[in-house]
């Protein structure tokens, strides 16, 4: 264990490996991946055309997620390798001009209303929500600049949530726990008053009477959440401490105990295949989740020890080479990371 006490920390040297990836793919307007639904030929566009500050990554949501990365890492390590490049990354990207040609994207016809429900809704704003804890003068205009996607964002959820009568109970994109978990994040950071009462209802709603989770189904073969992990840590934010111990004991038991937890990292048999390669993803999202709920109830300490596994199994492989794993999974680490850094001193 000393291996993982010592050498998996938010490091500057990690912070500079993982700064990198975002740096790779954040101009690179392709390959490119778009969600969208064409009304009429004109529609059909570059990504630059259509996302001007979020064209690069392969996609819209690892794009901005890309940018979290990297105000994060700036935030947190002032002295990053090119800091000052990626500082005007940011300054070119993260315009007026260009944001609200993203907020015009979502009227461009009548089926991108709901582009990127709900996961790159919920990166947005935790991007948001980064630069809004930074007081850094390039920081708040960035922040300044977001507000016109940032509140077209908060209006869909809160149209959103009161219609859907069923969560969404998968390990990818469209889970509905991990779109609770950064709405509340938010909302919470930015006494967003009425969204944060709306997601503690959801939540409740959707996953409050649920017991027996069945976390010997999982891993699905494309997963980069766990449906029953990322659940908990939604209900974890949402309950009170008490009232989410006696929730988690009849939710998930056998997790209760390490030797009694069948729980392993998730094998990753090809990372060139993009689908395949999420389960590295799951890796880092099963492992921060295990640890906020260890740091809330030490008396579970031995689900840090599973989330070590599950950090140690996947993040020495997510700089190999290959782009279907490069262009998104810093992220994921990095939250992984973050959520491990203050447990050890």
């Amino acid at each position: 264990m000393n291996y993982l006490f010592n050498k998996h920390l938010l490091t500057l040297e990690e912070a500079n490996r993982l700064a990198s990836l975002p740096l790779k793919c954040i101009k690179n307007p392709l390959p490119y991946r778009d969600s969208l639904v064409l009304s009429k030929k004109e529609d059909l566009k570059m990504p630059q055309e259509l996302h001007p500050a979020f064209y690069g990554c392969f996609d819209w949501h690892s794009s901005v997620h890309g940018h979290w990365v990297l105000v994060k890492l700036l935030k947190d390590f002032p002295d990053l390798e090119n800091a000052k490049g990626i500082r005007q990354m940011l300054h070119d990207n993260l315009t007026t001009s260009n944001v609200l040609t993203e907020v015009a994207f979502f009227s461009l016809n009548e089926f991108t209303k709901n582009f990127e429900r709900p996961y790159g809704w919920a990166w947005l704003l935790k991007l948001t929500e980064e630069l809004y804890t930074w007081q850094d003068q390039d920081a708040q205009i960035w922040l300044s600049n977001l507000q016109p996607l940032t509140q077209l964002i908060l209006q869909k959820y809160l149209e959103y949530l009161p219609k859907l009568s069923y969560p969404i109970r998968v390990g990818t994109h469209t889970n509905t726990a991990f779109a609770l978990c950064f709405a509340w994040d938010y909302a919470n950071t930015t006494q967003h008053q009425s969204l944060k009462t709306l997601v503690e209802q959801r939540a409740k709603d959707y996953y409050a009477t649920d017991v027996n989770a069945p976390l010997s189904w999982e891993p699905g073969g494309y997963d980069f959440f766990s449906p029953c992990l990322i659940e908990a840590d939604i209900m974890r934010r949402v309950l009170s401490k008490a009232d989410f111990k006696e929730w988690f004991i009849h939710f998930v038991p056998s997790l209760l105990s390490l030797q009694t937890s069948s729980l392993k990292p998730a094998i990753v048999s090809d990372r060139s295949d993009g689908h395949i390669v999420h389960l590295d993803g799951l890796n880092f999202s099963r492992a921060w989740c295990l640890y906020a709920i260890a740091e809330q109830h030490p008396e579970w300490n031995h689900l840090d020890t599973l989330a070590d596994a599950h950090l140690a199994f996947s993040l020495p492989n997510i700089v190999d080479g290959d782009y279907m794993g490069e262009h998104w999974l810093a992220t994921f680490a990095l939250y992984t990371l973050d959520s491990r850094k203050n447990k050890i001193s």
